[in-house]
């Protein structure tokens, strides 16, 4: 069974897999592998960002602010996460970008793990 759990930091596990815990493109056998749904732990610097928009995306999202101050450029609406648990939910087909205006943690979840998909 203990090949069944997987016990990790978030931080350090991230950074292997730029930022990703959780999805399809973890080694099939290891728990963390899912096609259903995809996990990422971000750290960015002030000033990060996503310049160009995602489009056409094909998953529905959850964005979670765990600390700092995180922007998310949606189609008409700019969402400012401030406070620690403030978040945004966006679905399939809902273009977006963003940009870390402080040093910001933030959890994402997206479903479902789509194969083909960067990691990044």
């Amino acid at each position: 069974m203990s090949d069944q759990v997987y016990v990790g930091k978030a931080g350090a596990d991230a950074a292997l897999d730029r930022g990703w815990l959780l999805g399809h493109f973890k080694p099939p056998g290891d728990p963390r592998h899912s096609e259903d749904v995809e996990i990422k732990w971000g750290v960015h610097p002030p000033g990060d960002e996503r310049a160009e928009w995602v489009k056409g995306e094909a998953r529905t999202a959850l964005l979670v602010l765990i600390s700092g101050r995180f922007r998310v450029e949606l189609p008409g609406r700019s969402v400012l996460l401030a406070d620690p648990g403030d978040y945004v939910v966006w679905g399939k087909g809902v273009d977006h970008s963003w940009r870390a205006e402080e040093h910001s943690t933030v959890l994402t979840v997206r479903w479902p793990s789509v194969a083909g998909y960067r990691v990044g």
